[in-house]
């Protein structure tokens, strides 16, 4: 094995000049720095990202979506084939993740070489309930660039153990999916990340989706609890966890979440903004902005996408002082602190509504459930998440399957 890492890592170094863009500095997200937010693009495609990049941005970030993105413009294809004889001792399927993994520390590496900033590359998704393959896979990417790569890990009780691990052995980690304070109450006690997230647009789009209310706000709140929390909490311990305002949806937002630690923006989001905004940017992380909610949204347990109780906070502080060894443990701790919704059991037929609803659950689907303390919304939008990380994952591996094989 440690033949092929040398063979893989010889490969993916190959033609990489070295050559970057340098972008140019720009007063309007100079501001926005001031404010006290750094500032990522949130893209895989190099075009989108050099008509935006400026000298103010420190960071890509990528996931499964985004490098499928990529890989089914076909300008892989030919990568794909070379890569064949890079792994060509290992069983097709074998050869299969390994290719994935492959591209995806290619495409990081890329977008390293054009920007000379940090990339948050992501694991595959097979890797989501496994503390070993969190670890294997986590620990290589670190290895091919430990100056520039940043490894994401997703919610799952296995990722919050793995992170653990990995952060504990050096690995920079951008802990993913997350969509609550509470959520990210657990992640910064436990798993210790240097970022997480609050994945604010599907926030909204669950409330107004499911008419729980018009969405405004919501996502607003999540971020600024969240936001609080986080760094309460870092402030306390000997690491730093800094909370990444993920995927903005609208150009108002980065006046509305000016002084968050990070902004991930998509290029329109990013390019919307510099055209309609001002630049005239202050920290309002001390808002409390209104969420308008209609009658139907009594019962449906939405206020855990800001709100922080007590027995979320006796859990994370019993799982942080005393760390479970598996997924197992920490799921059963969570039960035992009256946190069973925020790692539920599902029924075969559940797990099925979660991978068919798409990226926005349908509410009525669970609300007896959620009454019930069985499930939330952000452990909804979690689990959804990962499973749209999933299916395109999915995709990118059946088009290097049907390449090599």
């Amino acid at each position: 094995m440690a033949d092929l890492n040398t063979r893989i890592s010889d490969f993916l170094w190959k033609d990489l000049n070295g050559k970057h863009f340098t972008g140019k500095k720009d007063p309007f997200w100079e501001a926005l720095v001031k404010a006290g937010t750094e500032l990522w693009l949130d893209t895989g495609d190099m075009n989108e990202a050099e008509s935006n990049w400026t000298a103010e941005m420190s960071a890509l970030t990528t996931n499964n979506t985004l490098l499928n993105n990529e890989i089914q413009k076909g300008i892989y294809d030919v990568f794909i084939s070379e890569a064949k004889a890079v792994v060509r001792d290992l069983p097709v399927e074998d050869r299969v993740r390994e290719i994935a993994f492959i591209l995806n520390a290619r495409h990081g590496l890329r977008l390293v070489n054009r920007f000379d900033g940090f990339v948050s590359v992501e694991l595959h998704t097979d890797t989501a309930h496994d503390i070993k393959s969190i670890l294997y896979y986590g620990r290589r990417l670190h290895e091919i660039c430990p100056e520039k790569f940043i490894v994401k890990v997703p919610y799952t009780a296995e990722g919050l153990l793995g992170a653990r691990l990995l952060r504990e052995s050096g690995v920079r980690i951008n802990f993913t999916l997350e969509f609550s304070a509470r959520q990210n109450v657990l992640v910064t006690r436990l798993a210790r990340p240097d970022y997480l997230n609050v994945f604010l647009g599907r926030i909204g789009a669950y409330i107004a989706d499911n008419k729980l209310g018009d969405g405004s706000g919501a996502g607003e709140m999540a971020v600024i609890a969240s936001q609080n929390w986080v760094t309460g909490l870092s402030a306390e311990n000997q690491w730093q966890t800094k909370l990444i305002a993920a995927s903005l949806r609208n150009h108002n937002q980065l006046e509305l979440l000016a002084g968050t630690d990070v902004f991930t923006m998509p290029p329109k989001v990013a390019a919307s903004g510099r055209k309609e905004l001002k630049g005239e940017f202050t920290s309002r992380m001390h808002e409390n902005y209104p969420v308008n909610l209609s009658g139907s949204a009594a019962g449906s347990a939405v206020e855990k996408f800001w709100e922080v109780d007590g027995k979320v906070l006796a859990f994370s502080e019993r799982v942080a002082k005393n760390v479970p060894a598996t997924g197992a443990e920490l799921i059963h701790i969570a039960r035992e602190e009256g946190c069973e919704d925020m790692f539920p059991s599902l029924t075969r037929e559940e797990k099925n509504f979660i991978s068919t609803d798409g990226k926005i659950p349908v509410h009525s689907r669970w609300k007896d459930k959620i009454a019930d303390g069985k499930i939330a919304p952000d452990t909804l939008l979690t689990l959804a998440g990962l499973a749209s990380f999933t299916a395109d994952q999915k995709a990118l591996d059946d088009r290097i399957r049907s390449i090599i094989e």
